[in-house]
């Protein structure tokens, strides 16, 4: 059988909530949903699971069976953080992840194939133990066959336990005591007053019965214990890395156009982690120094955040720090998300990427300084050949862009202004030609277009005029 292990961070709200108050420490402990006296109990402690304090009590009810317990209300977004960062850690032991979606803190992991990583399961399951600690958090990690089997025995342990036979992590399983579980409390004092007070005694009751009486809740506990539920293991996908490049033509060591770069490459990254529903923590920046290497900073900004002028800003600040007077020739941005707010999300969406009156204010800036010439927008015109088939129009304001459909993307082909004399070279990949000609009421002309491919990957769009008896370069197709 493949084996699987359990991982318990037994309450984790609650070990959240003791490392905001670290001086509870040795006192009942409890989360409850809301701070007032009748707030829910969520998640206790062992000393307060002592004392009588259980789950679905409310927090007055508590105070009165352990006068010195302490309680606080951990968000909803802590845990889910909580959760991302120990799935993340775990992930360093085996790639098949599966963190529960019913109780935060319990995982289970897939503990086949690892014999060549490490000498025993015991010695993996004491590194698992030994990491989590390491990072604050206190865990019990069983190592068995089934995925119930694993949980239940984990749910009445402390420490690593590794299970050798299928019998025994059974025989274990039927001794746990159902208050170790997470069952609604309604149905679990009813059972213990009925006697049956473990996964044993509820085994020995008919299956039939017990869905009639107590309902799907205790039905679906009683078919996963007895092995008739047995769901496989569905590890967590690990996100791929949220990496975008740009290779230079020019090394750059002007601080204001890197910035402007980098801008350009972090918009699809925030993009990237707003559909993941997160917020970029860490971004790391690697700039290739001409002629001397790559340079690496991390940028962390104070909150993970969606802002893209507050990272730039941040960016700034690194850069002017460093030494960049060789040029930067390639830059690379690597973004660590992590769980953002939906305000930050709402914010992101409602958030116009292109500013226009930013825009508007740099074009006016290009006309005082240069003139009004220099700011203008093809028009397409009624002309046969490719250079007659547009004309540049002074630009009098700027509007948001309206993309069509299409159904059909053309490739983009850069039109040189003049075009340049070009030699074909043995090797080049021809596809063509496409003739265009005319022009007899003024000069007639003959083209054959044609778009070449040449040894070093380049895709340019050239043609033979036939009337010179020479071959043109007239644009590259990107």
């Amino acid at each position: 059988m493949d084996r699987l292990a359990c991982v318990d961070v037994r309450a984790l709200p609650l070990q959240l909530l003791l490392r905001r108050h670290p001086d509870w420490a040795a006192h009942p402990m409890a989360v409850v949903a809301e701070d007032k006296p009748h707030g829910l109990i969520l998640w206790v402690n062992e000393k307060a699971h002592r004392a009588g304090v259980l789950p679905g009590l409310r927090y007055a009810a508590g105070l009165s069976l352990a006068s010195d317990l302490r309680a606080g209300v951990v968000p909803l977004a802590e845990i889910d953080g909580g959760v991302a960062t120990l799935t993340e850690r775990l992930t360093r032991f085996t790639p098949e992840v599966e963190p529960s979606s019913e109780e935060p803190g319990v995982f289970w992991l897939g503990a086949s194939g690892l014999d060549l990583l490490y000498p025993s399961l015991e010695e993996w399951a004491r590194s698992i133990r030994s990491d989590l600690e390491a990072a604050g958090f206190r865990a019990t990690v069983v190592v068995g066959f089934t995925r119930f089997g694993s949980y239940a025995v984990a749910r009445a342990c402390q420490g690593t336990l590794v299970f050798d036979d299928f019998s025994r992590e059974q025989m274990a399983a039927r001794r746990v005591p159902l208050d170790r579980l997470s069952l609604d409390p309604d149905f679990r004092d009813t059972l213990s007053k009925l006697g049956v007070k473990n996964i044993g005694a509820l085994l020995s009751l008919p299956a039939g019965g017990v869905h009639e009486r107590f309902g799907p809740e205790v039905s679906r506990l009683y078919r996963m214990a007895s092995g008739g539920l047995s769901l496989p293991l569905q590890p967590r996908q690990i996100p791929e890395p949220l990496r975008q490049t740009l290779a230079l033509e020019d090394p750059e060591a002007d601080l204001t156009r890197l910035c402007f770069l980098i801008k350009r490459l972090l918009h699809p990254l925030l993009e990237a982690l707003v559909i993941r529903g997160e917020a970029l923590a860490e971004l790391n920046l690697r700039l290739l120094l001409d002629g001397v290497g790559w340079r690496e900073e991390q940028i962390r900004p104070a909150a993970p955040t969606l802002d893209v002028v507050q990272l730039l800003d941040l960016v700034r600040l690194r850069l002017e720090t460093g030494e960049c007077s060789s040029g930067i020739a390639e830059i690379e941005l690597t973004a660590q998300g992590s769980p953002a707010t939906r305000e930050q999300l709402r914010f992101f969406a409602e958030q116009p990427r292109r500013d226009l009156d930013a825009a508007k204010r740099a074009l006016a800036r290009l006309r005082a300084e240069f003139g009004d010439g220099v700011v203008v927008r093809a028009r397409l015109t009624d002309g046969h050949l490719p250079e007659a088939g547009f004309a540049w129009e002074p630009l009098a304001e700027v509007v948001s862009p309206k993309p069509k459909e299409a159904a059909l993307r053309v490739l983009v082909r850069r039109i040189l202004a003049k075009p340049l004399p070009w030699e074909p070279r043995s090797g080049a990949g021809f596809c063509g030609p496409y003739i265009v000609s005319g022009g007899w009421w003024m000069r007639e002309i003959h083209r054959e277009y044609s778009f070449a491919e040449t040894r070093a990957g380049e895709c340019v769009w050239v043609y033979y005029d036939r009337d010179r008896r020479q071959w043109f370069l007239h644009g590259r197709v990107e």
